[in-house]
């Protein structure tokens, strides 16, 4: 295959599908919705079938444990790629929404009207049930998109993409409005990263390395986030019942995502009366726990910490613990170690948990809650097409909203200039 050619197809097809993306209605962009899911859901047994001829590749490849976790599919997570899409229906379409509208001394009207981004490229490994969220959520935006997931999931991808054409063209709009590359070679990804007259923006979703080269080699503008080094604070006017509840799910819920927390931090108030509790758990579980010299003297059996552990995203049974002083230096922990992603406070008081919302500089911050909320479908986004931890256009889960811009609009009765 003529790799250059073929995905400058792919980029004049996306770039004239956006156009009549753009002008879709809300009724057939929900309509396309609705008929992806219901395919998704006729097709289960298909998708499971495909997605056990990648998972049993992928273990032939020596896949890491959080890579395969990432690669599964199940019953339950198809029923909730169609839970997502239908989710999508029911959210208002934010695209021709026009607002802010003022009246100028001249007597003009300026106001601002939202719109598509236009043609998303996404990146992203592993995850099957990206292929269905990142569709949903650029058709309802009103976006074309090119998706290019990862080799290990190559045949569930196609499997998804095909009930994505399906409710495309049940519903009337262009096929390919949704384009899923059919080429497992990593020379696609360089060329759809350089497309920047047919791609608008890039989203990067994988590990750091993935999107590390994504950010360094594309001349397209890009919305990524590097590492989910997330933490929780548990403050000493904590309720130690939500704290330990809290610390547990945040960590162990699951292991390889970008919003499993990293590092624990412990008030030194506390951390004698919350950390054995917290160790009796963590073992149960298998969690390696790593810790500060503070730590180490209340649980002395556990793996002395470094500079590195507070800098590393695991993805795995390893947990970094900290003892800290006051609420101050969590803050400053937090805001030198991590990596803007999600962070939590868990506290009684009112005026701690706003120092902590103002003062953290991350993506998501969060009050007695577990980091693993940190998530499009779970922050009533129906789904993400990613997390963003820029500061500019979009930041946190990136839902409808994220893959819109604005423009400026004026509305006039023959006025003139003098």
């Amino acid at each position: 295959m003529d790799i250059q050619a073929y995905m400058q197809a792919v980029g004049r097809q996306a770039r004239a599908a956006s156009r009549a993306m753009a002008r879709a209605s809300t009724g057939a962009k929900n309509a396309a919705l609705n008929a992806i899911a219901d395919a998704i859901e006729r097709d289960a047994a298909r998708l499971l079938a495909a997605n056990q001829q990648d998972m049993e590749q992928a273990r032939a490849d020596g896949l890491e444990p959080a890579m395969l976790d990432r690669l599964q599919l199940t019953e339950k997570t198809i029923a909730t790629m169609a839970q997502g899409l239908r989710e999508m229906v029911a959210l208002p379409d934010p695209i021709g929404n026009m607002g802010d509208f003022k009246y100028r001394p001249s007597g003009i009207q300026v106001g601002k009207m939202r719109v598509p981004l236009g043609v998303i490229g996404i990146i992203y490994e592993a995850r099957p049930n990206v292929t269905a969220d990142a569709a949903g959520l650029c058709i309802k935006s009103g976006n074309a998109t090119i998706l290019r997931g990862g080799r290990e999931a190559f045949h569930c991808n196609q499997a998804i993409a095909a009930c994505v054409k399906e409710g495309l063209s049940k519903a009337g709009l262009p096929e390919a409005a949704v384009q899923i590359i059919e080429t497992p070679d990593r020379a696609a990804v360089g060329e759809l990263i350089t497309m920047s007259e047919f791609v608008d923006v890039i989203v990067p979703r994988g590990g750091k390395g993935l999107i590390e080269r994504i950010s360094r080699d594309a001349r397209v503008p890009v919305i990524k986030h590097l590492d989910g080094i997330c933490h929780v604070y548990i403050d000493d006017e904590a309720d130690p019942e939500k704290a330990i509840r809290i610390a547990d799910n945040a960590k162990t819920h699951r292991y390889g995502t970008c919003n499993t927390m990293e590092t624990l931090l412990v008030n030194d108030n506390v951390a004698e009366l919350i950390l054995p509790e917290l160790a009796k758990v963590y073992a149960a579980k298998q969690v390696e726990l790593r810790g500060c010299d503070k730590t180490r003297a209340i649980l002395p059996s556990i793996v002395a910490a470094t500079d590195a552990d507070w800098a590393t995203e695991y993805l795995a049974p390893i947990l970094a613990v900290k003892v800290v002083a006051d609420l101050d230096e969590a803050i400053a922990h937090i805001n030198q170690w991590g990596s803007h992603h999600t962070d939590a406070i868990i506290t009684e008081n009112y005026t701690k948990a706003r120092q902590f919302l103002r003062e953290v500089d991350s993506a998501s911050v969060m009050v007695n809650a577990s980091t693993r909320f940190a998530d499009g479908f779970e922050y009533g986004l129906g789904a993400e097409i990613g997390i963003s931890t820029d500061k500019i256009h979009a930041r946190g889960p990136v839902g409808l909203e994220g893959l819109t811009s604005e423009k400026w609009i004026v509305l006039g009765d023959g006025e003139i200039r003098s």
